[in-house]
């Protein structure tokens, strides 16, 4: 395979200071985040808030990650202040750009020496609007929907025309490489907002199109039988698979869908696409590497995997089953009441079920992100123990620094598949 030669950036989605760490461990290049309610997440119960960004940035900085806030729902007059105080309490923290899409928030951004990346949802499908928007981003985000012929032809096209952006280079493109699909155009849908009042275009989504619905005829009622109740529910997309197509496509900046998620998944899915970015980059990518990748990502969540649209597939594939198709669970232990650092030992109280030798385990916190190691000894009350149960203290040895709260799982594997 021939060596390339370019650099690639992996962004990994960040919900939770958790989500950073793990983003961080996985060796992503940079980092994408909300705060308050004008953002595409803005339900999730772990956004950050204003007074989280210096922090953020802090820690990105200090790691050599790039950090880029989202603000990408549509904005209304009454939200024009908010907006602009976002805006500028990110330049004032050092945040790298913002993804934006709504026009108010671009020109604002541009106006205060921000840089700005354009969000899926402005729905970029063709070099014109790469010319249009070159005026104030410096990297587009093309539509979901789009083939990677379609991709690459817009790439020649920035190059032949030599369209750059505000920072005088030339137009990075961006594609989602991994995580959730919508069923609407490059997520404009209008499902939970006409149906419960919660708009997904302002960061509110409740996800009806997840749900098993049945067809019923209003002439007669007479209800039609589905092979697949989940006919609005996609499959997630992966493509680790093809990866080196869409670094030959101009690809340069690959973006994973998730701040919803854990950090186990943060970290797994980012150290998959660093490895397989770095290995089209040497030479070294090959089936016998991708299938192990996709069985790493088939170990956290995930609703089954397609190809999205870019090899020109025309219809999508629909999940099986409600929930996540990962093929192990977290099962929740209990806290870190101690560390002991000069031993490397970990105290955990364990609130719920048992915890055996060799049980593989995973210690999330906010500043530890994601830990996962096998179990090599336990003690109860200094003693060697096969076992603990609920309601005990124990030690156990951990590979690196924890601290007290971190939450303490065991990984489950998944019997039965649907």
């Amino acid at each position: 395979m021939k060596k390339i030669t370019k650099e690639l950036e992996i962004m990994s989605p960040v919900g939770s200071y958790e989500s950073l760490m793990a983003a961080i461990q996985g060796n992503a290049d940079s980092v994408y985040f909300g705060v308050g309610k004008l953002n595409m997440r803005s339900r999730s119960a772990q956004n950050f808030t204003l007074d989280d960004l210096r922090q953020i940035a802090g820690i990105c900085r200090e790691a050599g990650v790039k950090t880029y806030l989202t603000l990408n729902t549509i904005i209304y007059d009454s939200e024009q202040d908010e907006m602009q105080k976002t805006v500028l309490a990110a330049r004032e923290a050092g945040i790298s750009a913002i993804i934006a899409s709504d026009l108010s928030v671009i020109t604002y951004a541009r106006s205060q020496g921000v840089e700005i990346h354009l969000s899926t949802q402005t729905n970029v499908t063709n070099l014109g609007a790469v010319r249009f928007y070159s005026q104030f981003a410096d990297v587009v985000v093309t539509a979901r929907e789009l083939s990677l012929q379609q991709v690459h032809d817009i790439v020649q096209g920035i190059e032949r025309e030599n369209i750059c952006g505000p920072s005088g280079k030339l137009v990075q493109i961006e594609v989602f490489v991994h995580g959730a699909l919508c069923m609407a155009v490059s997520g404009k849908c209008y499902l939970s907002l006409d149906n419960l009042n919660s708009s997904a275009n302002r960061g509110a989504c409740l996800q009806q199109c997840r749900r098993t619905y049945i067809v019923t005829d209003k002439e007669d009622g007479h209800q039609l039988e589905i092979d697949n109740e989940y006919i609005m529910s996609p499959k997630d997309l992966c493509t680790i698979g093809f990866l080196d197509k869409i670094v030959d496509a101009g690809v340069t900046v690959f973006k994973i869908e998730g701040r919803g998620r854990g950090p186990e998944y943060v970290k797994t899915v980012t150290q998959c696409y660093r490895e397989a970015a770095t290995a089209v980059l040497e030479g070294t990518f090959t089936p016998e590497r991708v299938e192990g990748w996709l069985k790493r990502l088939s170990s956290v969540y995930n609703r089954g995997f397609w190809d999205g649209y870019y090899l020109g597939r025309k219809m999508g594939e629909w999940t099986e089953r409600y929930g996540s198709m990962a093929t192990r669970r977290k099962q929740y232990l209990g806290l870190v009441s101690n560390y002991f650092a000069k031993i490397g030992v970990a105290e955990v109280k364990m609130e719920t079920h048992e915890m055996q030798l060799n049980d593989p385990l995973l210690i999330t916190g906010p500043t530890t992100g994601a830990m996962e190691f096998e179990v090599s000894e336990i003690r109860v009350d200094l003693k060697k123990v096969t076992g603990t149960r609920k309601g005990e203290l124990c030690s156990i040895p951990v590979p690196g620094l924890v601290r007290r709260g971190d939450k303490v799982f065991k990984w489950v594997e998944v019997k039965e598949r649907f």
